[in-house]
């Protein structure tokens, strides 16, 4: 159902007194997408996948429990990446593919990697 026109006003004015207030949020706010923010779900999913995978290979034969415990971490990341691809759906993956293909992998990682290097950088 539209908004009137008394509706359309009130709402641009909210819009205009956020971003007269706060533009770094607006800015922000503005900024992030459902395909982004699910794509970002999306990588630390695979991250937390493979850090499950490691867990679990790396301490199965010593102790059953911790490798359980990989293996329910490899789960949870797997519902959370599937998820996530749902709601990007056909669209947003294809936009996720796109952009990998024209930056490569390294520059679609970007800042993710840049981030882990530096806060697991030794002193």
């Amino acid at each position: 159902m539209p908004l009137s026109e008394d509706e359309q006003r009130i709402l641009h004015e909210i819009e205009r007194s956020f971003y007269e207030n706060d533009p770094e949020f607006y800015g922000k706010v503005s900024s992030e997408t459902l395909y982004r923010h699910a794509g970002r779900n999306c990588k630390w999913s695979a991250l937390g996948f493979l850090a499950g995978l490691a867990v679990l290979v790396t301490s199965f034969a010593s102790s059953i429990l911790i490798g359980f415990l990989g293996f329910l971490i490899m789960l949870s990341c797997a519902i959370v990446f599937e998820a996530n691809a749902r709601k990007m759906g056909r669209a947003g993956l294809q936009q996720v593919s796109n952009s990998i293909r024209a930056k490569g992998l390294s520059e679609a990682l970007g800042d993710t990697r840049k981030r882990l290097r530096e806060r697991f950088r030794r002193d």
